[in-house]
């Protein structure tokens, strides 16, 4: 692949919709206070992207070096937003429900990595 393509994910409908999603549902992150022991909200987000983002990879050995670097930035832009959406939280302490709801959030942002791929391939 010589070019890289734009917007695989960030700034596509899918992701604008499921940041939407995520700014409604804020209410299951409403009552958290920062920790300084306890997981975070941080810890939490970082973890999951990271580890969708592996799994990509693995799922996809394929991949063209060019394209893992533009997917990698894409994850970093996908942080960053969760990051701006979640600022007011984003060192609190997560509870169980959060990190559920954070999870099923992060795997559907995954399914845009995974449809993003099978429209270059």
């Amino acid at each position: 692949m010589d070019s890289i393509v734009e917007n695989l994910v960030v700034n596509t409908e899918g992701y604008e919709a499921l940041v939407e999603y995520l700014a409604s549902s804020l209410t299951l992150f409403e009552g958290l206070s920062v920790s300084e022991k306890s997981i975070t909200i941080e810890d939490v987000v970082t973890d999951l992207i990271a580890t969708q983002l592996m799994t990509v990879f693995l799922q996809n050995p394929d991949i063209e070096q060019d394209v893992r670097f533009q997917l990698m930035q894409e994850a970093d832009l996908v942080l960053a937003d969760l990051n701006q959406v979640l600022e007011g939280i984003w060192l609190c302490e997560a509870s169980d429900v959060q990190i559920s709801f954070l999870e099923d959030f992060i795997s559907l942002v995954k399914n845009l990595f995974d449809s993003a791929i099978l429209k270059i391939y």
